[in-house]
């Protein structure tokens, strides 16, 4: 996979790619959740995200209460001093995120912290929350991030497109 091919593509599919996937805020598929299921497996033969790593870089997390106190006692920090070095809370939306991007936890794109990353990170890119259609906003906010969104939402558009009048 060449990231930067990709995420060019990405960018120019951008538009119609958010206009498919705000059509679920009317239209939505009977079988769309064995579609989405489908779909995302075939994503996963082909993007493999330890040769990415462009959400770390260009994204940060929503880290909660036990993401902060799992990940300070793991670094042997206070969650005090984990959030003074680390994190801040967002202005607009009040959640807490990194302070700095790219990740400081990215380390020759591996995440250092794998085995303690935040939820929203082990959850990402959150192709497995249902019912689908209740996340565009997460989807078309990934879609040029992502790789693996970015193929998932293409080959859904593709393939709703192909067998609906969508």
């Amino acid at each position: 996979m060449d990231l930067e091919q990709v995420l060019e593509a990405a960018n120019k599919d951008r538009k119609k790619l958010t206009k498919f996937l705000k059509k679920f805020d009317d239209i939505i598929p009977p079988d769309l959740g064995e579609i989405v299921a489908e779909e995302d497996q075939k994503v996963w033969q082909q993007v493999d995200c330890t040769v990415c790593a462009n959400c770390c870089k260009t994204m940060t997390p929503i880290f909660t209460e036990e993401d902060i106190k799992r990940i300070s006692a793991h670094l042997n920090m206070s969650p005090e001093a984990f959030f003074d070095q680390y994190l801040e809370v967002e202005a607009d939306t009040g959640s807490t995120v990194n302070r700095i991007l790219p990740c400081v936890f990215l380390k020759d794109d591996k995440c250092s912290i794998y085995e303690v990353r935040p939820i929203d990170c082990a959850e990402f890119p959150h192709h497995d929350k249902r019912p689908f259609d209740d996340y565009n906003d997460t989807f078309i906010q990934n879609v040029f991030r992502c790789p693996a969104t970015y193929e998932l939402v293409k080959n859904l558009k593709e393939r709703i497109e192909a067998e609906y009048d969508f």
